[in-house]
């Protein structure tokens, strides 16, 4: 059913796993303990929704619109968020497992990632200007032209990436996490 327009409801232990969802739009909705993974949900909006202990791995969004969109406790394996309109993104992430994402190109200036696990997910070509990665662990994660003006790395473990391929302005680093700025020189910090 296209065209179908959800407001203020909430979607509680919905399996979607699987399925075809396609031109709806959802507003001001809460999902908790929803099953969506390996479904599709293309061109649909998701405009001041809240996704509470969900599966969405696998989940492909192509066309889709997230506004002001918050993850909280889910697991959200290989999504591909570049698919994703970029005309009003924004998402948030607390306590989700974002292992192998891609926000490759995306515009998310002030993105708050907290207590997660993003290893692997590519932040190529992305703006990340003010962001803010709290008590994150980005293990091969990769940054390659990347924005990171701004953004607070100071809780944030495991990370590499290249000063001299990404913009580090006024970025936030703590001592510990020099090393992973440093790993390309083959530099031994003791």
């Amino acid at each position: 059913m296209e065209g179908l327009v959800h407001d203020n409801k909430v979607f509680e232990d919905i399996t979607y796993a699987d399925k075809l969802i396609r031109g709806r739009e959802f507003e001001s909705c809460t999902f908790k303990k929803c099953d969506f993974s390996n479904s599709s949900f293309l061109n649909n909006k998701f405009m001041d929704c809240v996704f509470e202990g969900c599966n969405l791995s696998m989940m492909k969004l192509s066309g889709s619109t997230l506004s002001n969109a918050e993850f909280k406790n889910c697991k959200i394996l290989g999504v591909n968020f570049s698919e994703c309109q970029d005309f009003l993104f924004s998402v948030a992430f607390d306590g989700c497992i974002l292992d192998y994402a891609s926000f490759m190109g995306k515009k998310m200036l002030k993105t708050t990632f907290a207590h997660s696990s993003l290893k692997e997910v590519s932040f190529s070509q992305a703006n990340l200007n003010g962001s803010v990665f709290n008590d994150t662990n980005l293990e091969n994660a990769v940054f390659s032209r990347t924005d990171l003006t701004s953004v607070n790395f100071t809780t944030a473990y495991n990370y590499t990436m290249d000063p001299e391929l990404n913009i580090l302005k006024k970025a936030s680093f703590s001592t510990q996490g020099i090393a992973g700025l440093l790993v390309k020189y083959g530099i031994k910090i003791v």
